[in-house]
């Protein structure tokens, strides 16, 4: 049988059990809960940035070209004959009208001196008729002989002197012959390798020719620009600029030389939308090798006292472009910004910000608009110098967005 003064006993310990029960479970969610509340506090997120600054931005345009030689000439024999003589090393440079090869002379020597004694023989056939005639006049005057026979002996002097003129014409064209078989350089340049050896025979209607010579200095470069780029660069050309081109090797890093634009072609390429342009270059040390594939950096323009900001600044999102702009209160916004010329390290902001605003260029990807910062000074690249990359619209810089301080 159970005590009845046990009975409360157990149900005050129970009581007591409980309580401390509650208390240890607040005590716990008091801890947990302030624990919580510091661990979700916001830490301001560590970025990197710069000052937009004004400075002057080169609007370049780089576009692929090929070295077009003023003139490529293959050397073309003008007549028939055996190949006596090759008088040129390959690959040397030769002068306008220098010896480079012979053609077999002789039967056209021969050919030369069969017209000289033909003309020897008509010219005396004209004098004996010029003498015949003068007597008939003579004659005529003294009415010994019928005007029909003088009539006659003037128009057999003329025949005469066809004939010389003639044979003079045949003697000229011979001579010229001769000339041809003497085979020249047409212009000045360089002379490649050998097409025909001597003594194959040669004709005047073979299309492989002896050599070819291109000319070397100067050279151009034609290239082609899009039609949407070729606006600035006819104001620029109306306005009597002369433009800077500037060829790189086909690494787009080795600069070859620099030269000025010299000619726009007259349609845009319908299949393309490509308009085509010749920039020309002295060449003076050889550079620019003929039909080579080249970078040409055309210098259109130079915006000057334009914004710039690092290029990493600018991000591309669903406002379009944008940047962080840092705050006197050490947090960011977002700014929607228009962007113009880069040069891959610097961008040109047309407008949304100004000179002297801070823009954030590193911990980009884990801001969002409000968000508190601590700044970490980072150094902005330089700009590298003179290049400029494809115009999809890229420039080259020769300003610097300076670190923030």
């Amino acid at each position: 049988m159970v005590d009845p003064v046990a009975r409360p006993k157990r149900g005050r310990k129970r009581w007591i059990f409980a309580g401390l029960a509650l208390l240890l479970i607040a005590f716990i969610w008091y801890r947990h809960s302030g624990t919580s509340t510091k661990a979700h506090a916001p830490a301001p997120q560590a970025v990197g940035v710069a000052k937009a600054v004004a400075g002057p931005m080169p609007v370049v345009l780089d576009e692929l070209g090929t070295v077009t030689p003023n003139a490529t000439v293959t050397v073309l024999p003008q007549l028939s004959g055996y190949l006596t003589q090759v008088a040129f090393t390959e690959g040397e440079i030769v002068t306008q009208d220098q010896f480079l090869a012979e053609i077999d002379p002789r039967p056209y020597q021969i050919q030369l001196e069969q017209y000289q004694a033909a003309l020897a023989k008509d010219e005396a056939t004209l004098a004996q008729a010029k003498s015949d005639l003068a007597r008939y006049h003579i004659l005529a005057a003294q009415d010994s002989i019928s005007a029909q026979q003088v009539a006659d002996q003037e128009f057999l002097v003329e025949q005469d002197t066809a004939a010389t003129k003639s044979d003079q014409a045949n003697i000229d064209s011979a001579k010229l012959n001769l000339a041809y078989c003497h085979i020249t350089s047409p212009v000045a340049g360089k002379v490649g390798l050998r097409l025909v050896d001597p003594g194959n025979y040669v004709t005047s209607g073979s299309s492989t020719g002896i050599a070819v010579v291109t000319t070397m200095s100067p050279t151009t470069v034609i290239f082609s620009v899009a039609q949407n780029d070729l606006a600035p660069v006819l104001v620029r050309l109306g306005q009597g600029a002369t433009l800077t081109a500037t060829a790189y090797a086909s690494d787009d890093t080795t600069k070859l030389e620099d030269g000025s634009l010299s000619a726009v072609d007259n349609q845009v390429d319908t299949a393309t939308g490509m308009v085509k342009l010749r920039a020309t270059f002295a060449n003076a040390d050889e550079a620019l090798f003929p039909n080579e594939f080249v970078n040409v950096h055309l210098l259109v323009n130079t915006l000057q006292n334009a914004t710039l900001v690092p290029s990493q600044a600018v991000q591309s999102g669903a406002p379009g472009s944008y940047v962080y702009v840092v705050k006197p209160d050490s947090t960011v916004s977002v700014q929607t910004v228009t962007t113009g010329p880069t040069d891959g390290t610097n961008t040109v902001i047309t407008k949304g910000i100004s000179p002297g605003d801070v823009v954030v260029t590193d911990g980009v990807d884990r801001l969002s608009d409000g968000a508190k910062v601590s700044v970490a000074i980072t150094p902005t690249a330089a700009p590298s110098g003179e290049a400029g990359t494809h115009h999809h619209h890229n420039a080259q810089s020769s300003g610097q967005a300076a670190a923030a301080p």
